[in-house]
């Protein structure tokens, strides 16, 4: 069961740099100036995370649930991300706000992953191999993220049925969270951060 969690480190680092990736690719489209657009659009995204970030302290019990309902809103709006922004440019005139609108939402709550996930693990490593466990993971994913996005995603699937199966990607992992730590979500409903069993 902690590993589950520490594979789905690498999960969610995968499925949020590609959300980056593709808003930024989608944004140079669209807009032109790819140079301009992926700058501002990953400055936004990392200045997101680090808002997610600091807000992930607040959260201090059922933080499983909040890391499950998490992945669901991020599999929704990341999911649907390209299909809305592609229409949302035709129909809309703020097409710039609701861009950057979009990626910040995003970036906040791929911002609250991590955070929620050391806390959730850290009564099972020490805090030294927690930290290089959990960016191990994470850094792997955005490898393989950098990597299939041009090679793969974009000549096979195109930019809207790939934001499509990274949301399928999110919403998986909340739903096998569900599943194989159904157990503690129902026994410790209120404890702030229960002990995973092996």
């Amino acid at each position: 069961m902690t590993y589950l969690l520490l594979f789905s480190v690498f999960v969610v680092a995968t499925c949020g740099l590609v959300y980056e990736l593709i808003t930024g690719a989608l944004a140079s489209y669209l807009l032109g100036d790819s140079v301009t657009q992926f700058s501002t659009i990953i400055g936004t995204y990392l200045f997101a995370m680090g808002v997610g970030s600091y807000f992930s302290k607040f959260f201090n019990k059922n933080l499983l649930n909040v890391f499950i309902e998490v992945e669901l809103i991020i599999g929704v709006i990341g999911g649907f991300s390209a299909a809305f922004l592609f229409f949302s440019f035709e129909y809309v005139t703020s097409f710039r706000f609701i861009l950057y609108a979009v990626i910040f939402i995003i970036g906040c709550f791929v911002g609250l992953e991590i955070p929620l996930l050391m806390r959730i693990l850290k009564d099972r490593f020490e805090f030294k191999d927690l930290v290089s466990k959990i960016f191990t993971y994470d850094y792997i994913g955005a490898l393989i993220a950098s990597i299939s996005f041009p090679l793969f995603l974009v000549p096979y699937l195109g930019l809207v049925r790939s934001a499509l199966l990274f949301g399928i990607f999110n919403v998986a992992v909340a739903l096998t969270t569900i599943i194989v730590f159904k157990n503690e979500i129902k026994s410790n409903p209120n404890k702030p951060v229960g002990k995973i069993q092996n």
